[in-house]
């Protein structure tokens, strides 16, 4: 699988309209937009995924997550999914990032074939996001991807960071390559990009880019509102214009 590196596109995981800014500027082509990153990325609202397609050469591939934690969804969350992946596709999202799952693991096949034929009905992307990296069997779980008519799969190849998930990576891309697109994301910078690529074979990688941005107001009077510990307990996470310049330029 090892050779000459070719085409490999860098997405940038971003959090609002400043860091869809900072993926602009640094070089990205493609982003996956979101609220509330701190909880594992939720819904952006529609006004940020206007503002952000109106004014940047990006596409964006906008989250439909309802809240934290996992993936197994109460009717009442999968009845604003849908609501929200219908909203974010109007407001000129190129593609949504979804996953449902059951609590065993497996594929909720019925719901995600759902966003699926909304998201396919205005002919944008379906993209399967690292809810794949809790299911059961990923080979199982790729294959019905596959015939659900999924673009592609984010995954670190269920484990915490990509370069720890390379070998299963490599062989998602090399049993399911040509069917559909293999994603790699989680822990992802300049610094192994080229390499994960290059071993695995696939063609596209995910990163944050990730710096953090003092609020002095966090911490006041007594009362936090803080998101990090320690050094960083004044701080919010935004994505930085020259990790993505550094990460781009590290794929040419």
């Amino acid at each position: 699988m090892e050779g000459a590196l070719m085409g490999v596109l860098a997405e940038i995981c971003c959090g609002s309209y400043y860091d869809a800014k900072q993926a602009a500027l640094g070089g990205a082509k493609r982003i996956e937009l979101n609220g509330a990153l701190m909880l594992g990325g939720l819904t952006p609202t529609a006004a940020t995924v206007y503002m952000v397609k109106q004014e940047f050469d990006l596409k964006v591939i906008a989250m439909v997550r309802p809240r934290g934690a996992g993936f197994c969804y109460l009717d009442e969350e999968f009845t604003v999914m849908e609501r929200e992946c219908r909203e974010v596709l109007a407001a000129g999202a190129d593609g949504v990032a979804f996953g449902c799952l059951k609590a065993d693991g497996s594929l909720d096949v019925e719901r995600n074939q759902r966003l699926v034929d909304l998201i396919k009905c205005v002919g944008k992307e379906a993209v399967f996001h690292r809810a794949f990296d809790c299911t059961a069997d990923p080979f199982q779980a790729a294959k019905q991807l596959i015939g659900l008519e999924v673009d592609r799969i984010l995954t670190s190849g269920q484990k915490p960071k990509a370069m720890e998930g390379r070998d299963l990576i490599r062989s998602l891309q090399e049993r399911f390559g040509k069917n559909i697109e293999i994603l790699a994301g989680s822990g992802v910078n300049a610094g192994n990009a080229r390499e994960l690529a290059e071993y695995t074979g696939i063609s596209q990688v995910h990163s944050s880019c990730k710096t953090w941005i003092q609020d002095a107001t966090t911490v006041k009077n007594g009362v936090s509102y803080s998101i990090a510990g320690g050094d960083l307990a004044m701080c919010y996470d935004a994505v930085s214009r020259e990790l993505v310049k550094e990460l781009v330029d590290s794929l040419r």
